[in-house]
């Protein structure tokens, strides 16, 4: 890694990956991920862990160590089932960071400082070696809405937005308070919602026979856009943020 950023790594190799190198070029996505496990060390033993079927390339510890465990050309084990825009099985195209926290299931908490600033300098030196675009710095519950939390409403998105390592709405947020918890008035703009969201990348879903993965989409987006209040309900909020976010 480049000295100039000062980012320092420790290797500690897993096993878990696909042993067919991929070009530097297949490479569009940083995907970010909490471990969602009660303790550090049991979580980097299932990431090294043959049994597991589990990787990623690197991992973040509470102190802001980071563990290298995959090396980038080949293709960790993170992302599961996943889609974002037309590309499937997101493991193929991505870089996946592991970032040290007990998640909803144990008491999920704020990421430390340290952690945070270990992710950017990382961030940054990913985007520019493999010229990732800021809108492709997704979490997991944005490729896997349907199955995931992570990295959840406690992951400071906009604050990496402010120094362009991600991407959120640029509209203001005392202004758009006002239109929290009014109802779409039609059919035809809760319809006019999801369509923003898969032309966003997010997953295509049938909204009548898919009730339960409509729910969990809309948390997903709220996690991500509007962390003060995941409901699965759309507003009027929601609407606003996902055309504002077509609009850049």
């Amino acid at each position: 890694m480049s000295s100039k950023i000062g980012l320092k790594l420790a290797r500690k190799y897993s096993i878990n990956f696909t042993l067919t190198k991929r070009s530097k070029k297949m490479i569009k996505f940083v995907i970010i991920h909490y471990t969602g496990m009660k303790s550090e060390s049991s979580a980097i033993k299932k990431l090294c862990d043959s049994k597991s079927n589990v990787s990623s390339h690197y991992y973040i510890k509470y102190n802001g160590d980071i563990l290298q465990l995959v090396p980038e050309l080949y293709e960790a084990w993170h992302a599961g089932k996943s889609t974002w825009k037309n590309y499937n099985s997101i493991n193929k195209y991505s870089i996946g960071i592991e970032i040290s926290n007990p998640g909803h299931q144990y008491h999920y908490k704020k990421y430390t400082r340290q952690q945070i600033t270990s992710l950017k300098k990382l961030l940054k030196n990913l985007m520019k070696k493999y010229n990732i675009k800021r809108q492709a710095i997704l979490g997991h519950s944005d490729i896997a809405p349907d199955r995931k939390k992570d990295p959840g409403e406690k992951f400071p998105w906009n604050e990496l937005a402010k120094i362009k390592l991600s991407w959120t709405h640029s509209l203001d947020v005392k202004k758009l308070k006002q239109f929290r918890k009014i109802r779409l008035s039609s059919s035809v703009e809760k319809i006019s919602f999801f369509n923003n969201l898969r032309k966003l990348g997010y997953m295509r879903i049938n909204l009548i026979r898919s009730k339960k993965k409509t729910n969990l989409l809309i948390k997903a987006f709220q996690r991500r856009f509007r962390q003060d209040l995941i409901n699965g309900i759309i507003d009027k909020e929601c609407f606003l943020i996902s055309k504002n976010l077509l609009k850049q």
